[in-house]
């Protein structure tokens, strides 16, 4: 699939992208070939190929899930400029 110059200052309107006219025709050739791309990549037969989780045999190391940061959230909320009830309070930006 190859896309057009006008296609291309199309897809730029729908974005609300500026486009510079100058660079349409490269702009085409290169999201041509990024489809073209695509295209082959769609054509590979993937049969029998399982879907991997890493590229790498590898198994991912974990740690233990414990607290490891101290609790600093008296300390936090002492320099916040309002809290209420263990909350921070915000302005309302929004009416």
């Amino acid at each position: 699939m190859s896309l057009s110059p006008d296609q291309i200052r199309q897809v730029a309107k729908l974005a609300r992208l500026e486009l510079n006219p100058s660079l349409t025709e490269a702009y085409a050739g290169q999201l041509s070939n990024i489809l073209a791309l695509v295209d082959q990549l769609s054509a590979a037969k993937t049969e029998g190929v399982g879907p991997m989780a890493h590229p790498l045999e590898m198994t991912q190391r974990l740690r233990p899930d414990a607290v490891s940061q101290p609790d600093q959230r008296e300390a936090f909320q002492a320099i916040a400029p309002a809290v209420q009830d263990g909350l921070y309070l915000v302005p309302k930006v929004i009416e």
